[in-house]
């Protein structure tokens, strides 16, 4: 399981013009599940969500996480976290999870995160979505559960 997590200072997402998530500051998370993503990588993906430490305390170091600034997630599945390029010019999403398993995946990680006391908002699964954030600092970090599992 793949999650890109950007510290935003806002961010939603919009599906055929309506506004189906949107949160103020936090991190907006995209999220790619891979064909053999089990029940572990979704707690080793949700744990580390919660537990990042990417916003400034006062002495200016990154030592603060989303329950000390009262931050908000914003949760998009994005299967073309699984796009492999390194042949040819076209993507291959072989290593990406079948829809079904997916939706089960991304849903597991939902719950997770709402379990571990945060405000979640979603996109819409497989809809085609228009994402808008803004990045603060900028912040990104990419988590992968194959990496460490």
């Amino acid at each position: 399981m793949r999650a890109v997590v950007q510290r935003v200072a806002r961010a939603l997402v919009t599906v055929d013009g309506a506004v189906v998530g949107s949160i103020g500051q936090g991190f907006l998370v995209l999220l790619g599940v891979r064909t053999d993503d089990e029940a572990a990588d979704v707690r080793y993906i949700a744990s580390k969500i919660a537990g990042l430490r990417l916003f400034e305390d006062a002495s200016g170091r990154m030592n603060r996480g989303l329950g000390d600034v009262g931050g908000r997630v914003l949760l998009v599945s994005q299967f073309t976290l699984y796009g492999d390029c390194r042949k040819g010019r076209r993507p291959s999403f072989d290593e990406a999870a079948p829809a079904s398993l997916a939706r089960v995946r991304y849903d597991e990680v939902v719950q997770a995160l709402r379990a571990a006391a945060l405000d979640v908002e979603t996109g819409t699964f497989r809809a085609a979505m228009q994402v808008e954030s803004v990045n603060d600092g900028p912040v990104t970090v990419l988590l992968d559960s194959s990496r460490v599992l």
